[in-house]
């Protein structure tokens, strides 16, 4: 079961990683377009080549249109991709100052209390946004410049947070049953220690 549920976060892991690159790319080619439409905006260029400076505005030389909207939906939808490796590899930063000192059983009591309380709150997210999801596809809302239906995001966003939430959830009960059983079923990773 561990094998399905690790595989399902990796995958996760990989299209956040792949939406996310994307992105990079897009604000590059975005900015890149910005700076070059000042660029044969300037008395300089429109001096020397008025000509070429029209013909490449012409052609649409500046910033992507509506990039600031795809990336906030793209961004969305990557932070809950990367959600599930976090959770099932123990990779939050760990703040382990106070509970060095305890006993094994005391930092298991510790971690199951935390993923409990991860898988809780993962899961009010997930009903959140279906609840957002649906108000924003009942209501037909869209965004500004590129007039694509904000439920899109909120639906890509959702299949992460859902994936998050079920991830979230295992390893609540695995974390119990390690607690109760001593045993050990899931390495705890090592996190950004603090």
């Amino acid at each position: 079961m561990h094998r399905f549920f690790y595989g399902l976060s990796k995958f996760m892991a990989l299209v956040g990683g792949t939406v996310l690159t994307l992105l990079i790319l897009l604000t590059c080619v975005s900015i890149f377009g910005r700076s070059m439409n000042g660029f044969l905006h300037s008395d300089m260029v429109e001096n020397i080549a008025p000509g070429v400076a029209d013909w490449l505005l012409n052609l649409g030389v500046g910033a992507v249109n509506g990039d600031y909207e795809i990336l906030e939906a793209g961004v969305a939808f990557a932070i809950f991709a990367f959600i599930p490796l976090c959770q099932i590899t123990s990779g939050h930063a760990v703040v382990d100052v106070f509970t060095n000192w305890l006993p094994e059983r005391a930092n298991r009591v510790l971690q199951m209390l935390t993923e409990i309380v991860f898988a809780v709150v993962l899961v009010v997210i997930a009903v959140q946004l279906a609840s957002g999801l649906e108000s924003k596809f009942r209501t037909g809302q869209t965004t500004f410049q590129l007039q694509f239906p904000i439920w899109w995001a909120y639906a890509a966003s959702l299949v992460g947070a859902i994936v998050a939430a079920v991830v979230g959830v295992y390893m609540a009960c695995v974390r119990t049953y390690e607690s109760f059983t001593g045993q050990t079923i899931v390495p705890v990773g090592h996190g950004a220690d603090h």
